[in-house]
């Protein structure tokens, strides 16, 4: 009887066969804010688009036999909170690599940390140019645009506009920038100024101001005195409503709004609390995919785009998505695609060592990834070494709830309307 149990126990392992060997994973720590005023600003919908594409990846198998195994942390719209999670993910998720990032905030601090440990981070979303300006960094990569270039695309847009749309020569625009005091607001204002100044416009106002201020009418009360033409904004989400609101209650006028992403590019939000108050009002940040035509881009990314569209409409509904989806998603996209695959091919692993030899190898040219824009990163000794020579924003204007490009001119997909049109909210 003992035997007829043995034999049997025997042929059910036998039939049974050898235990399924587990994959092989990838530990990746993503940090994003989900909670407080960044969360709003686009970091969620950042998180969400690059969760998208992990999703995508691990359906398929992964990457090269690996599966991500994506560990996402909150940093609570606090930079320490942030260096802490980055701290904790490493010591003791023991994590691979860090990506994500919302806040320039965050990352100028957090960049310096983790370059000195060794470790490898891949920013998604923060654009600050101080984040590498001679900062010399060997494994922090951003795909990602940066400040400089956020600032100098609204002054040259305004500058090409000046006479035919506002009938003002540029040397007469009056320019008023204001900004979050942080290194991201700082940053797009020196960007601002600096390009303002080369076309010869006259800047009547440049101040910052604490993205968590709880009053801003003394910067009404200045903005009024000025009497800007246009108004260049630098803001997340809070600060950009309360600005609105104090702005509209105390009567401030002006011709044209640009706002440099972050809260300018939450159309849906700023939608809900101000309704045809913000129709075309512009926001500066590289490319919503779905907005660019797909025949302009390498093939099959047009797919790609719309599989991310409707991951991202199954969570929360229809309506314009943000371009930080489109960051998430497409950043993410590049380090999955382009960089972890040579690094395990050719460089034996996903250490951070062949990590950066990986990312810099990576040669995407213009029209080869969901943004628009390639992928080819300045090399050690340059002065922004790490940051994404081929990157660049676009100028979106929102007219009527829907996103257009308005600049540069040769992916336009709406002429703008400049300056607001007789009985705008915010029109002289």
């Amino acid at each position: 009887m003992k035997l007829r149990h043995v034999v049997a126990a025997g042929m059910a392992l036998a039939f049974a066969g050898p235990a399924p060997a587990q994959q092989k994973e990838i530990k990746i720590g993503f940090i994003y804010d989900v909670t407080g005023p960044f969360a709003g600003g686009g970091s969620e919908p950042a998180q969400l688009g690059t969760k998208a594409a992990v999703d995508m990846f691990n359906e398929k198998g992964g990457v090269e036999g690996y599966r991500i195994n994506a560990v996402f942390a909150d940093a609570q719209s606090k930079v320490d909170v942030a260096i802490n999670e980055m701290t904790r993910l490493i010591d003791q998720e023991k994590v691979d690599l860090i990506m994500g990032v919302y806040s320039s905030a965050q990352c100028v601090p957090m960049v310096q940390q983790i370059d000195a440990r060794k470790k490898f981070l891949w920013v998604n979303v923060c654009i600050a140019t101080a984040v590498f300006k001679d900062r010399q960094l060997s494994y922090v990569f951003r795909p990602q645009a940066h400040s400089d270039q956020f600032g100098a695309a609204s002054c040259d847009y305004i500058d090409y506009y000046a006479q035919s749309k506002f009938g003002i020569a540029p040397k007469n625009m009056k320019i008023a920038i204001i900004y979050e005091d942080g290194p991201y607001g700082a940053g797009v204002a020196a960007g601002n100024e600096a390009q303002c100044r080369k076309h010869g416009m006259n800047i009547v106002l440049k101040e910052g101001y604490s993205a968590t201020a709880p009053d801003l009418s003394s910067l009404v009360t200045k903005l009024k005195r000025s009497r800007p033409d246009v108004l260049l904004h630098t803001g997340y989400n809070p600060d950009i409503t309360l600005f609105l609101r104090q702005a509209k209650e105390q009567g401030l006028k002006f011709k044209a709004m640009v706002g440099h992403g972050a809260g300018h590019s939450q159309i849906d939000k700023l939608r809900q609390s101000f309704g045809d108050d913000v129709n075309y009002f512009h926001s500066i940040d590289p490319a919503a995919a779905q907005l660019l035509d797909p025949k302009t881009l390498k093939p099959g990314i047009g797919e790609l785009t719309r599989e991310m569209v409707k991951r991202y409409q199954a969570l929360k509904g229809p309506g314009e998505l943000p371009p930080h989806v489109s960051m998430g998603f497409n950043n993410t996209w590049i380090f999955l695609s382009d960089v972890l695959p040579r690094a395990i091919r050719k460089y034996g692993g996903f250490d951070a060592e062949a990590l950066r030899k990986a990312a810099l190898d990576t040669d995407i040219p213009p029209g080869g990834t969901l943004q628009g824009y390639g992928v080819k990163f300045y090399p050690p000794g340059s002065q922004l070494a790490g940051q994404n020579e081929r990157a660049f924003p676009v100028v979106t204007q929102y007219i009527a709830g829907r996103a257009y490009i308005a600049w540069p001119r040769a992916i336009q997909t709406a002429d703008p309307v400049l300056p607001f049109p007789k009985g705008h909210a915010f029109a002289p």
